[in-house]
């Protein structure tokens, strides 16, 4: 006789149960190598969510240990168990956003984040002013002042975080192959990655291209809904996920590249988010089959055409959503390995959190100060010119980290060091803060 099928809330008791306090999660979290406190430790967190899971209320104190969480996932790499403490995490968020009583500076933070960060063209205008406090020096003073941090803490991150001007706002529209086609794939845009660094979608299109790729960025793509689905607003993120499934749908596609870790995290798990809508479930799934980060995709296709020599020492730095979340680690690797005369630094503790995690950099940044702190640190001790990453958080909150610590070290994506060495460009060009790159049109 078939069994009943479980209830979600089932599910959950039984993933919080496989936690057997072992403490491999302890080393590696960073909330608890900052504090020390079981509450801010993975398994600390558990025994709060089983407590929701049981009929029990979210209480102050227990939303604030969960708003602690950076969602790094280094834990579910550590955990001996295997306990899938992302699912846990989301509903606990989830839960935290209906029923925490948070205050009006942490409500407002909130509303303004996420009235403009998931929409380009507002993001667009709120580029613009903090380009000019950049170049009035305001970035260097927020990082400076005292007296802003201790009032303002959240505008101070921003003002702070903020990139050079995008000088570009490609590349949407359709890009055919170098050579003989091999494949056809979409290309995800981003909404702070084509905003704030579009240089690295044109580098993207461009590495695509070369490996006989043709491209196709859909023009009517939004959010990817990240930053919802790692906020606790699920509802959100059904939005923006059934907007983009759609908008791919309406392509033929091999493949959807995504050169942002922490949206390829969140895409990849579309077909968990809308496993209860019935006329979206195989959708999502068809399209979260579909989904590669850009290392992964291009170490899938395998090389094409010669590497021309990069000669720069760079450090490495892995994104917690691209190796934690996705588990690539290798690829960027092997893909950096290739370039001539690229000497790659690996960072001590590497697979430590930087302190971006989406928007905890804004809404959390005491704690993201520190953890960036200590990333420069790590970073400082590679002496590399270069530092390389896969994802445009983790690249604003390391920037700003290396600039208040006074070692300041340019930022490039892996796609611009590829796209360098593939079309035989000048190294110098990685190391122009101004991003300044040939234009993919």
């Amino acid at each position: 006789m078939d069994q009943p099928a479980k209830s979600r809330l089932e599910e959950l008791n039984e993933i919080a149960n496989t936690c057997v306090h072992c403490g491999f999660c302890l080393p590696v979290c960073p909330t608890y190598q900052l504090w020390g406190q079981e509450m801010d430790s993975p398994r600390g967190r558990i025994d709060l969510m089983k407590l929701s899971l049981q009929g029990g209320e979210v209480t102050e104190a227990a939303a604030t240990h969960i708003d602690r969480c950076l969602g790094c996932m280094a834990c579910v790499t550590a955990c001996p168990s295997g306990v899938q403490y992302d699912a846990l995490l989301a509903h606990a968020r989830d839960e935290v956003d209906a029923s925490a009583k948070r205050s009006l500076p942490q409500r407002l933070a909130r509303w303004f984040i996420f009235s403009t960060f998931p929409h380009p063209r507002r993001l667009r205008l709120l580029m613009r002013p903090l380009a000019v406090m950049r170049r009035l020096g305001v970035d260097r003073w927020a990082s400076r002042s005292a007296l802003l941090s201790r009032f303002a803490p959240r505008l101070a991150a921003m003002a702070s975080l903020s990139p050079p001007a995008a000088m570009t706002r490609g590349p949407a529209g359709r890009y055919p192959a170098q050579g003989k086609r091999r494949a056809v794939v979409g290309m995800l845009l981003g909404c702070v990655q084509r905003e704030c660094f579009p240089q690295v979608n044109d580098a993207t299109v461009r590495v695509l291209n070369s490996y006989g790729c043709e491209v196709i960025a859909p023009k009517g793509q939004g959010c990817c809904g990240a930053l919802s689905a790692h906020s606790g607003r699920s509802d959100e993120a059904r939005r923006h996920a059934k907007r983009m499934i759609a908008a791919f749908e309406a392509h033929d596609v091999d493949a959807i590249v995504v050169n942002s870790a922490g949206c390829g995290s969140a895409m990849k798990e579309y077909a968990s988010l809308l496993a209860d809508d019935a006329n979206w479930r195989r959708r999502a799934q068809r399209c979260s089959d579909r989904v590669r980060d850009l290392t992964q995709y291009l170490a899938e296709l395998g090389p094409t055409g010669p590497r021309h020599p990069v000669a720069l020492t760079v450090a490495y730095h892995d994104a917690c959503h691209l190796g934690h979340a996705q588990r690539l680690w290798q690829e960027p690797r092997s893909l950096l390995a290739a370039v001539p005369d690229l000497t790659v630094r690996e960072i001590p503790n590497a697979g430590d959190c930087c302190g971006s995690a989406g928007i905890y950099n804004i809404l959390e940044p005491k704690t993201a100060r520190d953890l960036g702190d200590r990333k420069a640190a790590k970073i400082a001790q590679t002496d590399a010119r270069l530092l390389v990453s896969a994802n445009p958080g983790c690249a604003m909150q390391i920037a700003a980290a290396m600039r208040r610590n006074g070692s300041p070290i340019p930022v490039a994506h892996i796609a611009e060091v590829l796209d360098v060495s593939i079309r035989g460009g000048d190294a110098a060009e990685l190391l122009d803060p101004q991003g300044q790159r040939p234009d993919s049109r």
